[in-house]
Order: C-alpha cells, then structure tokens, then sequence
C-alpha cells in the first residue's frame, strides 16, 4: 500500500499533539510494509527531504503571509503543489490521509484531481474548543471541518466522544466514522538516574513540599485557572506544604494575576517553556499531574503522565474518562468544578500506597490499550475497508 500523509505540523515542528501523533503512528504503519510519504511544512534546520523511521519526509516551504488564514492558504497550495508532483513522480498512490481541517484544500484537490480516496482524521472541533460557533474566523473552520469530512472515504477520530462530536457538529454518519485511541512509545519516558535529583526539584520547590503540576497550552479550555480556584482548598487541607508549578509557555499574565489575588502566588511556579530533556526529569521528582480541561478529545498528557509514572488526575470533559479509569489509572473529577478538582488532588496527595496503585495500573494500561503497534493495525484495517470499496466502484 502507497499512502500520501498531509500534516502541517510535524518535528521538530510541534506545536500540539497532532505532531507527535503523526510522527508515532506512521513508523508502525511503514513495518507493516506499506510506503508511506508525508509532505509537511519547512521548519528551522531541518531538511527538506529525509526519511525518519521509514517514512519519507518532505517539507515544503509557505510563501509570506499577511495572518493566519492567509497562511494555511498558502501552505495547501505549497502543498498541493508538492503532492501533486508527487503522485504523478511517485504513483501510483493508494491512499491519502489528510490530519484536520489546516490541509483540507489541498487534500481535497489531490483527491478529486487524481481519484485517489481520501482518509480523514478529526483531532478536535472548532465547535468543540469554543462550545459553539460565534466569529466568521470559526465559521470559516468550521466550515472547512465539514467539507474534510464530507470528501472522506472514512474518518477516523480518536475517542467515542469524538465520534459522537463529529457526527454532531460536522454531521457525519455515524457508520462513516472510525475510533483509533492515540498512543504513546513508554520507552521515551524512562526515568533517567544520571541526575542530582535533589538539586533539580530544589529548583521548583522546597523539600518539605509536595509537586503539583499542570504541563501544556495555557489556553481557556486547558482549564488551568480552575487548577488555582482549587489550589487554596488544597492547601487549607494539608497545609502550606504543596508547590502548584504550571509548565508551558503561551499568554500567563491572567494566570498570575489570578494566583496573586487568591493569595496563592507564593505556592505557584509559573516556568514557561520546558524542554523534553528537562520535563522527564520532572516527571521524575513530581508527585501529582493535573488536566483539568474544559475541552479536552483525547488527552495525551494523560499517557505522559502514565508512561512517567506520575499518578493523574483530570476533569471528566471529553475523551479524558475513557483515557483515564476512574479509581483504576487515575482520578476523575467534575469539569470545571474546583472542590471536584481539590477532592482528586488530594486523594493522591494524602495517599501515597494508593497513587503508586493507580501508577502501576496506568502504565500497564499503555500496552493493553495505547500501544502505537496495535493503534497502526486498527489504522491499516480502516486503510484495507477503503481499499475494498474503491475497487468496487468506478470513479466519474
């Protein structure tokens, strides 16, 4: 099988979980024996042609753009351009699989253009994120999701929450859309001794206190500002003795603003960016993960969190309950509800037996559930039900 993958994000261009997905999922697929090319966009150093884990890598440069939309314009052609030189270089492809509404355009005219069928992955709505469609900007998402998934052959999404979401709000059939968890490789975040580990978790809190942390987007549907809502119930409960430190970069100033006025800044560390190297030993000295997201469809900070064993606690939004088992690999609260999220972090905190109990659980569910091997044969399945239809019809 020949596929040709569109993704506008891919590293060392990362800039949510799309670009660890694809970069994951592909390299499965490939040992299965299958060729598999991925046009993406130029980033920094890296070069435009390589092949990473037998996957062929392109990467195509995007013209100067006035904003946003101006860009993504720009890169379907770029990359319309790219694909079609492909496929007529290359051919003949079997598949292409374009990864959300960013590369719908030119995904959709290599379709039509050269009658390949189309798979689609959904990895979140603009409906979703905003509960609800109110600016022409997110009209215009919104409009371009809907015509992705109208051109797909079969969608694939990565949760039974987004199943349900997109047969909603992007009025899919439900028999047109497929489930494929995201997953993670465990072995990336195995504890590295060779460290002071006492001198590095001195950088973020005092010996005596406990670690909380919140890593990833500072963004409204992140929820981090109900985190701080819930951290003074926190500390009324066991003390002074819990350091809350927020990982990544993004506009924070409402955020500290918010710890100043409940009288918690001395308890918070805001970092900022952290690197990957710096995260894992992090991961290593904390005590407690928190997602306490308004809008979350899957959750792959909850599987980092899994595969550094660090026990979790998240919000019941989305695809978080079925990424994480209530009372079994993790804590479950209610979403935006700070003595629901206080409550969670305070039965890993005060329960140390019983967080370790939820650790060993979660890590074992990796390979029983998030497994990239598994998650690329569930992939190739809906990849071969393509197939078998398309040779059952003749194209116009």
């Amino acid at each position: 099988m020949k596929i040709l993958v569109l993704a506008w994000e891919f590293p060392p261009r990362i800039v949510g979980g799309i670009a660890r997905h694809v970069a994951e999922l592909y390299p499965e697929i490939a040992k299965q024996g299958h060729e598999i090319h991925l046009i993406t966009v130029e980033f920094g150093q890296a070069p435009h042609y390589e092949v990473v884990d037998g996957v062929s890598i392109h990467r195509v440069r995007v013209g100067d753009s006035a904003d946003f939309l101006h860009w993504v314009c720009n890169m379907n052609d770029s990359l319309g351009q790219h694909g079609g030189k492909l496929l007529l270089e290359e051919g003949p492809f079997d598949l292409i699989h374009a990864h959300d509404w960013l590369v719908s355009d030119a995904a959709i005219a290599l379709k039509h253009t050269f009658k390949i069928p189309l798979v689609a992955t959904i990895h979140a709505t603009e409906s979703g994120r905003h509960n609800g469609i109110y600016t022409d900007v997110q009209r215009y998402v919104h409009t371009k999701e809907r015509q992705l998934v109208h051109n797909a052959w079969r969608v694939i999404v990565c949760t039974n929450y987004m199943r349900l979401e997109v047969e909603r709000t992007l009025e899919a059939p439900w028999d047109k859309i497929d489930v494929v968890y995201n997953g993670i490789r465990p072995e990336k975040k195995q504890r590295n001794p060779d460290f002071d580990y006492w001198t590095f978790r001195r950088r973020f809190a005092a010996d005596e206190e406990k670690i909380t942390y919140y890593v990833g987007r500072m963004t409204y549907e992140k929820g981090v500002s109900v985190l701080l809502d819930a951290a003074p119930k926190v500390l009324q409960a066991i003390g002074q003795a819990v350091k809350f430190v927020l990982i990544g970069g993004g506009n924070t100033e409402y955020l500290k603003r918010q710890a100043w006025e409940l009288g918690i800044w001395n308890q918070c560390y805001f970092t900022g960016f952290m690197s990957d190297a710096d995260l894992d030993k992090f991961q290593t000295v904390a005590d407690c993960a928190v997602f306490p997201s308004l809008y979350e469809p899957f959750g792959i900070v909850a599987l980092e969190s899994f595969a550094a064993r660090v026990p979790v606690v998240v919000s019941d939004t989305g695809g978080l309950p079925e990424v994480v088992r209530h009372t079994k690999t993790g804590i479950v609260t209610w979403t935006n509800n700070p003595d629901s999220l206080a409550w969670g972090i305070l039965e890993v905190l005060r329960h140390p037996g019983y967080a370790q109990w939820l650790v060993d659980n979660a890590y074992a569910d990796l390979k029983h559930r998030f497994d990239w091997y598994k998650l690329a044969l569930q992939t190739e399945a809906v990849y071969g039900r393509v197939l078998h239809e398309r040779s059952q019809v003749v194209w116009l």
